[in-house]
């Protein structure tokens, strides 16, 4: 049977985290994340002045109120949160509730947390077209170290569709035997820790080998950044590689929505249009459910819709 606990909510997020690592075995960016989310709420427990609420006294009202408080909360940026963004909030909210549900601690039910159903007509895929990957992939000036790098990098991304925390945890060591090879495919470790093999273009393949060639140090990382000491471990940073790619689109003149993850998209979608099977996209993704990569599956309703359009209008009968 539950029992009460003695501690507050608040003092209980540590805890969680921790248990998202040991027992359910979450990505370090997973717990960070959860972590992150949770701090909005911790903020609106102080600022309602109900820091010291333990996990038996919250409330279906205290949620409906700190839902409130999240609508009329805005971004960095000054705008409204999104539908999507507030229900990354109530997914940190809910694990906690379920959380002390693991833990035999009385608390509200997670499913009395209902999420918004109008997050999922915000969630669209952003992918750029071939055309836009082709300018993308050309904008680096590869006779120079650091743009050599880039390329590297932008052509790697776009190969192998790795998430931007897997290709900066790349090291040179995994990559000694691809001298003699056209094509390379390569063992990673994903989010949650699941392992897949990603696959590198003989196109992606000859950029990796001519970066590689220019690396006089010894640091284990793949992609370092050249503005520190070359004796130092430079290894390029997601945050690192996000304004490389968004340099690198700003100067190619395409969508400025462009990010790491919009070529792991591209990616996916070029495959999808080329009639590879979803399954087979599930694992070149490395998602745990296919639900997941389901999501792709607009590129090929539209094209289908198209095609219908075109060749089955009715235009025949008149």
């Amino acid at each position: 049977m539950a029992k009460e606990s003695e501690k507050e909510i608040i003092k209980h997020i540590a805890d969680f985290v921790d248990y998202c690592e040991v027992e359910r075995g979450l990505s370090s960016n997973t717990q960070k994340n959860y972590k992150r989310y949770l701090q909005r709420f911790v903020h609106w427990l102080r600022k309602s002045k109900k820091e010291s609420l333990k996990p038996h006294e919250l409330t279906a009202d205290d949620v409906w109120k700190f839902r409130l408080y999240l609508a009329r909360s805005l971004s960095k940026q000054g705008e409204e949160l999104s539908k999507l963004t507030q229900n990354y909030y109530l997914i940190a909210l809910r694990s906690l509730l379920g959380y002390f549900v693991a833990k035999d601690i009385q608390s509200l039910p997670p499913d009395k947390i209902a999420l918004s159903k109008e997050a999922n007509k915000e969630k669209t895929i952003k992918f750029l077209n071939l055309e836009q990957i082709k300018k993308l992939l050309d904008a680096p000036d590869p006779s120079n170290p650091t743009g050599l790098r880039d390329k590297a990098i932008l052509e790697t991304l776009f190969s192998t569709g790795l998430r931007i925390s897997e290709l900066t945890s790349l090291n040179r060591e995994q990559f000694d035997s691809i001298w003699e090879k056209q094509d390379f495919e390569l063992g990673v470790i994903g989010k949650g820790s699941r392992p897949r093999t990603v696959y590198f273009s003989e196109r992606a393949l000859e950029w990796l080998k001519k970066y590689l060639k220019t690396r006089g140090d010894k640091g284990k990382a793949l992609f370092i950044s050249y503005r520190g000491k070359i004796q130092e471990e430079n290894r390029l940073t997601p945050r690192s590689v996000e304004r490389i790619v968004k340099t690198h689109s700003i100067k190619a003149g395409i969508p400025l929505f462009t990010t790491p993850h919009t070529l792991r998209h591209s990616y996916a979608t070029d495959l999808l249009e080329q009639g590879v099977d979803l399954r087979a996209i599930q694992e070149f993704l490395g998602h745990k459910n296919i639900v997941t990569t389901q999501i792709y599956t607009h590129v090929t309703n539209k094209r289908l819709r198209d095609i219908h359009r075109q060749f089955h209008s009715g235009k025949n009968l008149e």
